[in-house]
């Protein structure tokens, strides 16, 4: 059996992990025992009060043999929404980088940005050869307003200051630009809204190789349908910008769990460092 202290620290661990950073009352609050009973009486026999005698459950595996197998349903493309069309419109009138920014400040499109603290957009040169995309700001980007700042955050930068780059060289971005709530996952809906914003960046940083940090920042800009581990270390084509070379690798979050898996990544980096010589004419 735990100790208590110890079972009081696996449910602090827990909340943080679902995303709880504050407390709002100084003592506990049974908000189910508040909730009113219906006024209309139940029917005749029934009491809710009542223990009901059931079948305990069993391990004995069910027969499923008369069931058809499932069917897998095609993948859907999501419509675009109003909002999609008015980020769509407005990511196209922005003549520089410091202007999209300033649209973004404004724009309401994105359902995230009521929960997040502030937008996260990028960090980095707006003149470099090489453009690095993530997947979503986290709790440190979200307070600071920049991209990768956090423990994954400084795990790249140190990764990049190793083959010789530094924040003059790279720009950095993500997918979405605010915060999802306790770090999930975005939907493909905000991921939707956020692309056109994602794409105009591309156009107006012009960068020669681009970098996808993870598998969902280079799932939904080229297209693939491969697991991360086969896209890595590869020349992908980026659909809409012919010319601009780019490669996916491993997200720094997921090497910090995994830290055996930081030789690939080393390896991906150096194909990026050569192709970055050879386009400069050092090889």
């Amino acid at each position: 059996m735990r100790a208590p202290s110890e079972n009081a620290e696996i449910l602090l661990e827990w909340y943080r992990a679902m995303g709880v950073d504050e407390t709002i009352a100084d003592e506990t609050r049974d908000w189910l025992s508040e909730i009113p009973r219906a006024e209309q009486p139940l029917p005749k026999g029934i009491d809710v009060d009542a223990n009901v005698n059931r079948k305990p459950l069993t391990r004995e595996r069910a027969d499923l043999t008369h069931l058809a197998a499932p069917t897998r349903a095609a993948p859907v493309e999501l419509p675009a929404s109003n909002d999609v069309m008015a980020a769509r419109e407005l990511a196209r009138s922005a003549k520089s980088l410091e202007e999209l920014r300033a649209l973004l400040e404004s724009f309401e499109g994105c359902g995230l940005k009521a929960t997040a603290s502030r937008l996260c957009l990028s960090r980095g040169s707006p003149s470099a050869p090489l453009m690095l995309i993530g997947e979503a700001p986290g709790k440190d980007e979200d307070r600071l307003g920049q991209p990768f700042v956090g423990r994954a955050g400084q795990l790249l930068d140190r990764m990049l200051a190793a083959i010789g780059l530094t924040e003059a060289d790279f720009y950095i971005t993500n997918i979405v630009f605010w915060r999802p709530p306790g770090n999930r996952t975005p939907s493909p809906e905000e991921v939707l809204v956020c692309q056109p914003f994602v794409e105009r960046q591309i156009e107006l940083l012009a960068p020669r190789i681009v970098v996808f940090l993870g598998n969902a920042a280079a799932r939904q800009l080229t297209g693939a349908t491969e697991g991360i581990m086969k896209l890595r270390g590869k020349w992908l084509e980026l659909p809409g910008h012919p010319g601009v070379r780019a490669m996916a690798t491993l997200h720094p979050a997921y090497l910090l769990r995994t830290p055996i898996a930081k030789r690939l990544a080393w390896r991906d980096l150096l194909a990026v460092r050569a192709a970055l010589d050879a386009l400069d004419g050092r090889s």
